[in-house]
């Protein structure tokens, strides 16, 4: 049962959307709380930057094709699905707001921590999960913004392609960053040491932007304006479309001919988006307009993949002792016959 109980980070969200409903950070208090925000999440990705080993990043790349059909399915497959979704359900039963929220999801960049965690914990191969991950976050600084404006055309929400946004991303999300990495060599090993001193940078600088979002969107009203009946749609909506992505890099990547273990990778990584990005993102993407509708479809996908590829994981472990046992088995056997000629 634990595998399908919410995680700490996950009830924290809940408590910080319901404190944003009954007592939303509103006016001069909005605006210092929204710079200190900023900070905290130019010091969530200075902090990613500085984790990432160069000898992981080199090891990894060398692996193309994996990385290649990961890519592939973040920034391609996934939005191409969100589309056909918008075409086969009507706006009377997906409102266009959450369906804009669906959007915005189906091209962010895969989640880090948990790929990674669910890859080693089903035994994949966990360095190519590593580099993945962290090459599918780097190109998300440039390609979600790109795919939100062509996404948004396409999809008749309006909008388009802005330098402006991508300068924003690029100074606000990127230049932490890339400040992280040149400092690595010499303050990586203490980060990655002090994980669980550092946590609540990470978990912190992520609630802080969903309690600013939805203190703003229940100030416009945004409880008011969907239902009970709409939030379930979406859920029903976000657990089709992770199937589907699901059952496409399981199956394709076999198809493909990949080892188990690639394939685990390409299943775990492929089928992720991150919330820890993607709140951020919206953040400067959205910037001026009400997010918290943007972000809701967001932060149910997240609880539906985490408590999915827990049972996924496992299932994969459990199937993989059975194999060890039944070669340790045969291997007993082929003795047993031998000393017995």
């Amino acid at each position: 049962m634990r595998r399908f109980l919410p995680d700490t980070f996950t009830m924290l969200l809940v408590l910080t959307v319901l404190t944003a409903s009954f007592f939303p950070v509103q006016g001069t208090s909005a605006h210092y709380f929204g710079i200190a925000t900023n900070v905290a999440i130019g010091l969530l990705f200075f902090l990613h930057g500085a984790r990432l080993s160069r000898d992981v990043v080199i090891a990894g790349m060398l692996h193309w094709r994996l990385h290649l059909v990961i890519l592939l399915t973040t920034f391609g497959i996934f939005p191409l699905l969100v589309l056909a979704m918008g075409q086969i359900v009507p706006n009377s039963i997906l409102p266009v707001s959450l369906y804009t929220g669906m959007l915005f999801l189906s091209v962010l960049p895969s989640t880090v921590q948990s790929s990674i965690a669910f890859t080693s914990i089903a035994g994949g191969n966990v360095p190519a999960a590593i580099c993945s991950a962290s090459a599918s976050n780097i190109f998300g600084m440039f390609l979600t913004p790109l795919l939100v404006g062509v996404l948004f055309s396409v999809g008749g929400q309006g909008g388009g392609f802005s330098w402006d946004v991508l300068w924003q991303i690029m100074l606000q999300l990127l230049a932490p960053f890339i400040a992280g990495q040149l400092l690595q060599p010499w303050i990586g090993d203490w980060i990655r040491s002090k994980k669980k001193i550092l946590m609540p940078v990470d978990r912190g600088s992520i609630l802080m932007v969903v309690y600013s979002a939805f203190s703003e969107a229940v100030v416009e009203g945004l409880w008011h304006t969907f239902s009970v009946l709409d939030i379930v749609t979406v859920i029903i909506a976000n657990t089709v479309l992770l199937a589907m992505v699901i059952c496409i890099t399981m199956f394709g990547s076999r198809a493909l001919g990949f080892e188990k273990s690639d394939e685990i990778t390409i299943t775990f990584c492929g089928s992720k988006k991150s919330l820890a990005s993607g709140v951020p993102m919206a953040n400067v993407i959205f910037a001026g307009q009400s997010i918290g509708a943007i972000v809701l479809p967001l932060m149910l996908f997240h609880q539906i993949q985490l408590m999915t590829c827990a049972v996924l994981a496992q299932k994969y472990a459990d199937a993989a002792k059975r194999r060890e046992a039944a070669k340790a088995q045969a291997g007993t056997k082929t003795g047993e016959a031998t000393n017995a000629a």
